[in-house]
């Protein structure tokens, strides 16, 4: 486009000043860099407050009316001479060049309270739908002794061998480790009083009532737990929870239900895996610190450590098992369908279910205190 009359403005500072402006303030004249640094020039001494005149502008587009706007600090003069075209112009600049203020900070205290009420309504919510998981598993149940030739018998043995029988490796090794290093800090503190050999009822209690199914179901729990949320999580992801809802296949008899029975089951049996592995340290560990021969700790033991705590141990076992399943299915169901939540679906499930594990221990810690003594 052919410029003829490039932009210009002619300031008066006399007692009112005034400033004209003419020439085509458009686009392609701004283009031309000599144009616009006399240009810029001008409205620099021009100044703001002046009386504008604008209908000398024989051409006025918008990218001239922001410079202009821009120049009077995007708002109109108190004094300005306007076409009714110009200045249907610069009604539409100020009409989209409105900026809402930005929010005000919300308070620090204000922020923390907020957060931890999310927090408590998120919990409630996570906790209301285990409740309704632990009921539909109890009718799902139901449903299977009333009709025991339609149960998932296959689910339930494949979910038994894949957390159960390939758990039992990394539980055998781990509780070994403990009991070794259990029975060496110990063995420093008795020889000191000459009581070695109450080491025998010091891993006994322990190792059977409380270690030993509190490291298995944390192992388990960090192991299955997560492998349940994610197997859940990923048939949301490919949407094959909705296709088991359309076909009239209940997540809770077919998903929830052979996950929680076979870790009902196989908890207690990874338990008594995990205690006897774990003494089995303790007892070499004795043998070489304190010379506290295997045969003498194997004689010793029933008479140290009641039977009763044995049950107890496999008692609340069988609770680690259902629960950790039943976090692990309520974690997987509530993933959504995208791979960022099934990631923090995960995490939470190991988080939660390791927390369940510590909070049942110390309950079953309270209820039964007199047992076994």
């Amino acid at each position: 486009m052919q410029i003829t009359n490039p932009p210009s403005i002619q300031a008066d500072s006399g007692k009112h000043s005034s400033v004209k402006a003419q020439g085509e303030w458009v686009s392609a004249a701004f283009a031309d860099r000599h144009v616009w640094k006399r240009l810029d020039a001008e409205l620099e001494r021009a100044g703001v407050d002046a009386q504008w005149d604008l209908q000398g502008v024989e051409r006025l587009d918008h990218v001239g009316a922001q410079i202009l706007w821009n120049h009077w600090g995007k708002q109109a003069p108190a004094k300005c001479l306007l076409t009714p075209a110009q200045r249907e112009v610069f009604e539409q600049l100020e009409r989209f060049s409105k900026v809402e203020p930005p929010p005000k900070p919300t308070p620090w205290l204000y922020a923390q309270a907020d957060n931890l009420g999310a927090m408590l309504f998120g919990a409630f919510d996570h906790f209301k739908h285990l409740i309704s998981l632990i009921g539909q598993l109890v009718f799902d149940i139901g449903r299977l002794i009333a009709h025991p030739r339609k149960g998932p018998w296959r689910d339930i043995s494949a979910h038994l061998y894949r957390m159960g029988a390939t758990a039992l490796p990394i539980t055998a090794l781990v509780g070994f480790l403990i009991g070794v290093v259990l029975a060496y800090l110990m063995s420093l503190q008795l020889r000191q009083f000459g009581a070695e050999t109450f080491i025998v009822n010091i891993l006994g209690i322990s190792l059977i009532r409380e270690l030993g199914p509190m490291l298995g179901a944390i192992l388990v729990a960090g192991r299955s737990g997560s492998a349940i949320t994610a197997q859940i999580g990923v048939m949301r992801v490919t949407e094959e929870l909705d296709a088991l809802r359309v076909m009239g296949i209940p997540h809770g008899f077919r998903l929830v239900m052979p996950r929680a029975l076979a870790l009902g089951i196989a908890m207690p049996l990874i338990a008594l895996w995990t205690t006897l592995a774990a003494l089995a340290g303790g007892m070499l560990a004795a043998d070489l610190a304190m010379n506290i021969s295997p045969a003498y700790f194997v004689q010793a033991l029933p008479a140290a450590v009641n039977v009763s705590n044995l049950w107890l141990a496999m008692a609340k076992s069988v609770v680690f098992g259902v629960f950790i399943a039943l976090i692990g299915c309520h974690w997987g169901l509530s993933v959504e369908p995208n791979t960022q939540s099934l990631g923090e679906g995960t995490t939470a499930s190991v988080v939660s279910a390791i927390t369940m594990v510590i909070i049942v221990d110390a309950l079953f810690a309270i209820a039964f205190k007199n047992l076994g003594f």
